[in-house]
């Protein structure tokens, strides 16, 4: 599952905002991330509901270290982990950088955190690139709504093989001016 990025684009930034910090994952953050995803609820809309499960999670660990661009997210305010996101591009696409294998704890859900976490990585793609991308299960309703939320669209579905296998994605497109216009106050434009 090793993704090639373009040029110019840095993969594994650090990223800063007021409450969060997204890393680039090393191996030494293997027990605090398993212990962030061992909750049955965080993968329950989700296609591999028994993530939560440590020898489960401790595969998807290596093929999100293997990705190129998977940031450990930390809660500045008391430096705990509470997920983590990635960078990949669309091997179908190969210029089409996207944003993917997402998760959060439940604590933060519904609040901030995941505009805070897609602010700081889609300012990031929005250096490089006009749009970003990202590929959602068709049962997972729960990614699907926080995706649109921000502003995406559903271009398409596309049958790709993100690393579990070929699998039917429904891909969301987001432009650099529908996120400013969306959401000026977290855009870098």
């Amino acid at each position: 599952m090793n993704f090639k990025f373009p040029e110019l684009f840095d993969p594994q930034p650090t990223l800063k905002g007021e409450s969060l910090l997204l890393r680039p994952l090393a191996e030494d953050d293997r027990n605090a991330l398993t212990k962030a995803a061992n909750d049955p609820t965080i993968w329950a809309g989700h296609p591999a509901r028994d993530r939560y499960q440590a020898g489960i999670f401790s595969s998807y660990f290596d093929a999100l270290r293997k990705t190129g661009g998977c940031l450990l997210a930390i809660d500045q305010n008391n430096q705990e982990v509470i997920g983590c996101s990635a960078f990949y591009t669309d091997k179908n696409a190969p210029s089409r950088l996207s944003i993917g294998f997402t998760f959060l704890t439940c604590a933060h859900w519904g609040g901030s955190t995941n505009l805070a976490m897609k602010s700081l990585m889609l300012n990031h793609i929005y250096r490089r690139a006009s749009e970003a991308w990202f590929h959602i299960a068709p049962e997972n309703l729960r990614s699907q709504a926080a995706t649109k939320k921000l502003g995406a669209v559903l271009a398409h579905e596309d049958k790709m093989d993100l690393g579990g296998g070929p699998q039917l994605w429904q891909c969301y497109g987001l432009t650099r001016e529908t996120w400013n216009a969306k959401y000026p106050e977290n855009s870098n434009s």
